[in-house]
């Protein structure tokens, strides 16, 4: 591959990562219907880059809101690393600029694509991961997403309204909740609720109360279907 330095330099620049080895970033940069690609694509670095994006995010939120149940903090994920959000930030990058194409795509003008950026900002900081280890890559995620996570570029939707709309869009009944478990002190208990939709396999999540191991239980069903935040299914 044999990517230059001086090729990537103004990536390097935005991203703020100097890369060792360049051609990782070459890598990140390639999309299947690039012709020269012989079957190395951003695929694989992709798959890494979304764990790690998530790992540094869930920190993050972690430490922002100590005092946030396991639901908000699975909504807040949810929407900082949603397709739309990662695109943005490749945008920010630039990185439409770099990315290598089949000429097809490229005339279809498919660079400025939302899947394709989101997936091109998931490989990049795969690459930095594998460049340079967890904490430039850490670094990388929280001079992009720090931002996002301070101002929400929407309003966070409520996990169990947005369930219950998503099952109403698909002609299925409505999200059943129902109580697992509860452990602790009378003064603080501890709640396991599960919901469960018609044709999926259950959910079940732990909180301080009800609403919030229902909130918690419903962001996770979310979360494993690929249901977006907003309502929109992605795998489901």
């Amino acid at each position: 591959m044999a990517a230059k330095q001086s090729e990537i330099g103004p990536l390097e620049l935005s991203i703020g990562h100097k890369f060792k080895n360049p051609d990782l970033a070459y890598l990140a940069l390639t999309h299947i219907s690039a012709a020269s690609s012989r079957g190395k694509t951003y695929q694989r670095l992709e798959f890494l880059g979304d764990r790690v994006l998530g790992l540094v995010v869930a920190e993050m939120l972690y430490a922002a809101f100590p005092a946030a149940e396991e639901g908000e903090l699975s909504r807040r994920l949810a929407d900082l690393v949603r397709r739309e959000s990662c695109a943005e930030v490749a945008l920010e990058w630039g990185t439409e600029a770099f990315v290598r194409l089949g000429e097809g795509e490229r005339q279809a003008g498919a660079s400025n694509k939302t899947a394709i950026l989101s997936d091109i900002c998931e490989s990049l900081i795969g690459a930095v991961f594998l460049d340079a280890g967890y904490g430039p890559a850490k670094e990388v995620v929280v001079r992009a997403f720090e931002p996002r996570m301070r101002s929400p570029r929407r309003p966070l939707r409520d996990a169990k309204t947005a369930l219950q709309e998503w099952a109403q869009a698909r002609g299925l009944d409505a999200p059943l909740y129902s109580e697992i478990a509860r452990c602790g002190p009378h003064h603080a208990p501890e709640f396991t609720m599960s919901v469960a939709v018609a044709g999926y396999v259950p959910m079940e999540a732990k909180g301080m109360s009800k609403r919030g191991a229902e909130q918690a239980a419903a962001a996770g069903f979310m979360a494993r279907e690929g249901i977006n935040p907003a309502g929109e299914a992605g795998a489901a």
